[in-house]
């Protein structure tokens, strides 16, 4: 079978990408193996469900649940051999688990889905049932898996964040279990539409509490972000870019650079990197290069230095640069190299990095000047007072949320068109790397407050959930949609699934979501969404 996938909003035609690639350059067998992971995942929380309930946990198998799907997630991993070596892995750990709760006296039913006791006999075997299994057959009912995929890609977002923080030794066991229980249900065919609507709802809930543990994170590791003016230009010194999500590698890299001669830089959403306290120590920590994560394969070329991805967000890279290109932690693709994970108490080593980087030219300048962020939660908290009586005095009409991804089609230039267009008494709020389409734009400011608050990272759309809920209480709401806030939302992968997910659970309405909406959500879960949450496709400026 050729592959299926729609998980994100590139998917062909606005239904799916098919045969031997997709819109993103994953080749088939490659989604097949991811589907294959994913399927084998599912058994194992048959199985650790079971377990938790005796008070058995198992560390490995957490972590491994995490980043396998972190590693589903568009863009992230585009090697077979790491997805076979992990569906090998995942055998392992699933009969591990099986024993460890058969010998603490469980019973297992007679009946179980073929998830949990499936075992291949070689390799031919293996890809033949990597071939049969297809996200679009996971259930008998349309609605159901449509439902199911809302689930899951939410729960990829989530084991991202859930990642990152656990890098920075922060666990929550109840996103755990909670991951894992999903998982599990969905080879329960029995399930209601509404018992699968109430899944879709908890997956909002618990991706709240993931974005406020990799908050606490960040923050209790680097301090709170700061307004910052950060620099768009160049110096004439070798140097790294370091792109993706995971602020731990970016700690380890400018300490291991420091006084070696080599500038690191910032690519697309590590650009908030540059906000936080614990960073700005750095004199060779020089800025961000270029836009967000379409345009590597141009700006890739130009930086002439050593590039670092972290996470997802990787675009198949060209021969010319491909040798400068090291992937770490869930990213991965067939003839880049690969930076290990650190021992247990050790920091990862970017020696090799930095070594190859002493070797290039310095950067080609693409553009000078500087852009501002920094605007996260406890930023705006301190600025309470200001935008609160620019909303009192009519000066600020309107809050638009803002945040999301960007991506490479041509529509997308309607967030340009939009921030553009939006009245000059409006501002927007923003998080993730959408902000790319308009951060660079001269709004200008309304009585010093800047018409664009940037608050960081994808996950930190937390920081405009915290900062709308607090503008409720100011302002002493009973509804938080009484706000004069609207949510003008860009997605494109899984992460920016879990972020309006967890903004249905907080009780936001009224999204407006674009460029367009995801192709699995069947027309009856289109319509319960519209009917109680009033989601809309985006429609002209």
């Amino acid at each position: 079978m050729s592959m299926f996938c729609y998980q994100c909003q590139e998917a062909a035609g606005g239904v799916a990408c098919t045969g031997k690639a997709g819109v993103c350059g994953v080749k088939d067998e490659v989604i097949h193996y991811q589907d294959m992971l994913v399927h084998i995942m599912k058994g194992i929380s048959v199985y650790s469900t079971k377990a938790r309930e005796l008070g058995i946990e198992n560390e490995e198998l957490n972590e491994f649940v995490t980043k396998s799907l972190f590693k589903t997630i568009t863009n992230a991993n585009f090697s077979k051999e790491i997805f076979y070596q992990d569906i090998k892995k995942a055998l392992r750990i699933r009969a591990d688990i099986r024993e460890a709760y058969l010998e603490a006296g469980g019973k297992l039913d007679e009946n179980l889905h073929p998830t949990a006791t499936w075992e291949p006999k070689n390799d031919e075997e293996l890809n033949q049932k990597a071939e049969e299994i297809c996200g679009r057959l996971d259930a008998p009912n349309e609605d159901v898996r449509s439902l199911r995929a809302l689930s899951l890609y939410g729960l990829k977002g989530m084991a991202a964040y859930k990642d990152h923080a656990a890098a920075l030794g922060f666990k929550d066991g109840g996103l755990d279990a909670f991951i894992q229980k999903a998982l599990a249900s969905y080879t329960n065919d029995e399930m209601t539409l509404e018992e699968n609507i109430a899944l879709v709802m908890e997956t909002g809930k618990f991706s709240v509490d993931a974005m406020a543990l990799l908050d606490k994170a960040n923050t209790e590791s680097y301090g709170n972000p700061e307004i910052t003016e950060v620099n768009i230009g160049v110096r004439n010194n070798p140097a790294i870019l370091i792109s993706g999500h995971d602020l731990k590698d970016m700690e380890e890299l400018l300490a291991q650079t420091d006084g070696t001669g080599v500038d690191v830089y910032t690519h697309s959403e590590m650009l908030p990197a540059n906000y936080y306290p614990a960073f700005k120590k750095y004199d060779h920590f020089v800025g961000n290069y270029g836009n967000a994560w379409w345009k590597q394969k141009e700006e890739f070329e130009k930086f002439n230095g050593a590039i670092i991805l972290t996470t997802n967000c990787l675009v198949p890279p060209k021969d010319s640069y491909k040798d400068r290109v090291f992937t770490t932690n869930n990213v991965g693709f067939d003839g880049v190299k690969h930076i290990a994970d650190a021992e247990e108490g050790q920091a990862k080593d970017f020696s090799e990095v930095i070594a190859l980087a002493k070797t290039l030219p310095s950067p080609t300048e693409i553009e000078t000047g500087t852009i501002v962020g920094g605007f996260a939660h406890e930023q705006v908290f301190a600025l309470a007072d200001k935008v609160v009586d620019a909303v009192k005095t009519g000066a600020i009409k309107k809050f638009i949320v803002m945040g999301g991804c960007d991506g490479r089609q041509k529509s997308r230039s309607y967030y340009t068109d939009f921030a553009e267009a939006l009245p000059k008494d409006s501002v927007i709020l923003t998080a993730g790397c959408a902000k790319f389409r308009y951060n660079k734009l001269d709004l200008g400011d309304i009585g010093g407050i800047p018409r664009v608050l940037d608050a960081g990272q994808c996950n930190d759309s937390y920081s405009l959930a915290l900062i709308a809920l607090k503008l409720k209480e100011v302002f002493e709401l009973e509804d938080i949609n009484e706000l004069p806030i609207v949510y003008n939302i860009a997605w494109y992968e899984q992460k920016a699934v879990t972020v309006p997910l967890a903004l249905l659970y907080l009780g936001v309405k009224n999204i407006h979501l674009g460029p367009t909406l995801p192709a699995f959500l069947s027309p009856n879960v289109l319509k319960v969404l519209i009917e109680n949450f009033n989601i809309s496709p985006i429609g002209t400026v």
